[in-house]
């Protein structure tokens, strides 16, 4: 049975060698490589060279066998799950979880457990991310919509590919941008040298954040953030690139505190976050069976919603709620 997964805006403009390597495919890339110019692994039905760079859009097929150790396996973990019907699953990933296996994290996925709750999942898109669209940071919370069979997965990729599917994120960043509203347009690509990292680039691909500004307390600001590109660490870049990085972030974020924040309870309930204070907060889309328009709203995690109640409670020389 060969493997089809359809290329997502993420990892277009990749090298389709250097993708399938990274994501598994093979035990090194020059089995992937082989596999390739072999044609047992095709781009979109045909025959192509390791090298050629690939499209959002594009369908891979191919049969090459993973290594054991990234073959997702069925856990029993419990999920939140927010919606659920024959063909989809929406879930409010916790802090913490990585969404598929990857080197290093082959267990605790979403993916683990989506297939221990969705047997049927196997296979839909590719063995190691089956059903998997987009994806949150594994420190980022909130909404994920999970495809439960091959049509509900080409048609969400579909309308991801095509912007079709909203999703704006709640955002704690230090400081106040100047202006209330806005977008950020910024190209990204990888950093030149710390390939674990994402930055500001001429050459990177285009990249865009609509923001607004919510609520300002003690030297941090609440953000609504749209994606209006689905690039890899988009907010968590962008809202750095701006001088208000997200708070907690512990790739993008200040090495300290900033003396800005003066409450101790505030700096505390940062000290004690475990990651980066980002929540996807709210999922649009159409349901990809019956074409229905679904929305879906997931509240702050404890941890935020804690520092959220810590803020409003600081003494502030000058408040501005934009409304919540």
């Amino acid at each position: 049975m060969r493997d089809a997964f359809i290329i997502e805006d993420a990892d277009a403009g990749a090298r389709l060698d250097r993708l399938l390597f990274a994501r598994g495919y093979s035990l090194s890339r020059t089995a992937v490589q082989r596999a390739i110019a072999q044609g047992d692994i095709c781009l979109n039905g045909k025959i192509c060279k390791p090298g050629c760079k690939v499209k959002a859009g594009d369908v891979v097929e191919g049969d090459v066998k993973l290594p054991v150790e990234l073959a997702a396996r069925p856990q029993k973990i419990d999920l939140n799950i927010v919606y659920e019907d024959e063909h989809i699953i929406v879930i409010n990933k916790q802090r913490g979880m990585v969404v598929h296996p990857a080197a290093g994290s082959v267990e605790g996925t979403l993916v683990n457990a989506l297939l221990y709750r969705c047997p049927d999942i196997t296979g839909v898109g590719d063995r190691i991310r089956p059903g998997i669209v987009h994806r949150l940071d594994k420190d980022t919370t909130g909404l994920m919509v999970v495809a439960k069979n091959g049509r509900a997965h080409l048609n969400l990729a579909r309308d991801i590919q095509r912007r079709e599917v909203k999703r704006i994120y709640l955002a704690f960043v230090y400081g106040m941008p100047e202006d209330a509203r806005g977008i950020i347009d910024a190209p990204i690509g990888r950093h030149p040298t710390d390939r674990k990292k994402m930055s500001i680039r001429q050459d990177g691909r285009v990249a865009s954040t609509g923001y607004r500004v919510l609520e300002c307390h003690d030297g941090i600001s609440l953000v609504e953030a749209t994606l209006m590109t689905g690039r890899t660490h988009q907010i968590r870049v962008h809202m750095a690139a701006i001088g208000h990085q997200v708070v907690g972030d512990p790739v993008y974020g200040p090495r300290r505190i900033p003396s800005a924040v003066k409450s101790p309870a505030v700096r505390h309930l940062i000290e004690e976050l475990k990651g980066q204070a980002l929540h996807a907060f709210r999922l649009s889309f159409r349901h990809p069976a019956t074409g229905e328009e679904m929305c879906f709203e997931a509240p702050l995690p404890p941890d935020t919603a804690l520092l959220l109640d810590a803020l409003r409670a600081a003494p502030d020389e000058e408040v501005e709620e934009i409304g919540f």
